[in-house]
């Protein structure tokens, strides 16, 4: 295969209260990687809407003005925690306006890719990219549904390119969203592009949409409720591998 397939279930809808026993049990039914929501101090006019979603988590939301505060969900702390009870690649993407600020303390704390928004580094990819690489993760590039695909090109053909593109494939912010089968174009063209990236789409994945993002290319599947909501979340994680297996070409 030209790229392998990997599952990453968003912990986001796991359990909070359990979340070492859930990342094994995710483990141990097949997931490849734990995929991570990290969200702090974000300015209204890039992830406002996350509000809705993550205040559900933290009844002691503090909010005020135009910004969050710091570590309002899955942080450093939390990822050095969990870091202790797995060793299980952990897929972090960090919905920030500032992520420069946060690549130390991420690597410290274990986590293994590291996912900015192109929104938010166009002026200074290049060195956040060599600093995430230094700090030992693997660095990835994600953009929101508005964003054009042909943002990210730069940042996969640079001296030192990102290893992963990450297709938001619902509005960032309100859960229960559907999948949004447009944004298929932007997987296509990328994969058209780039044969051997890594692909990975995040937003209203699961049996019923596996098969057009597989299709398009996408070998990276993220999936939260789909997986965690399912009576058997290991038959889903199944499915997602083999839909992406059947799509991929061969080598």
């Amino acid at each position: 295969m030209v790229v392998s397939p990997k599952i990453a279930p968003s912990m986001l809808s796991s359990d909070f209260a359990n979340l070492a026993a859930e990342a094994k049990r995710m483990v141990d039914l097949g997931a490849d990687w734990l995929h991570m929501d990290i969200m702090v101090t974000l300015k209204s006019e890039i992830f406002n809407s996350y509000f809705t979603l993550y205040s559900r988590l933290y009844n002691s939301l503090c909010y005020s003005g135009r910004h969050f505060v710091p570590n309002l969900t899955i942080g450093a702390p939390v990822i050095e925690s969990l870091r202790k009870h797995t060793s299980a690649y952990l897929d972090c993407h960090l919905m920030v306006t500032n992520p420069m600020d946060y690549v130390e303390q991420m690597g410290k704390a274990g986590a293994s890719g590291f996912t900015f928004h192109v929104e938010v580094a166009k002026e200074n990819w290049q060195e956040l990219v060599r600093k995430v690489k230094s700090a030992g993760m693997r660095p990835g590039v994600a953009l929101k549904p508005g964003t054009p695909v042909e943002e990210v090109y730069p940042l996969v053909e640079g001296a030192t390119p990102v290893e992963m593109v990450l297709v938001m494939t619902v509005e960032p912010g309100f859960g229960g969203q559907k999948f949004m089968p447009n944004m298929m174009d932007k997987v296509r063209a990328l994969r058209q592009k780039y044969p051997t990236l890594d692909i990975e789409v995040d937003g209203g994945l699961g049996p019923s949409t596996i098969e057009a993002a597989a299709e398009a290319g996408a070998n990276c599947i993220v999936a939260g409720s789909s997986v965690f909501g399912a009576p058997e979340p290991g038959k889903v994680i199944s499915l997602l591998r083999t839909s992406v297996e059947k799509a991929q070409p061969t080598a």
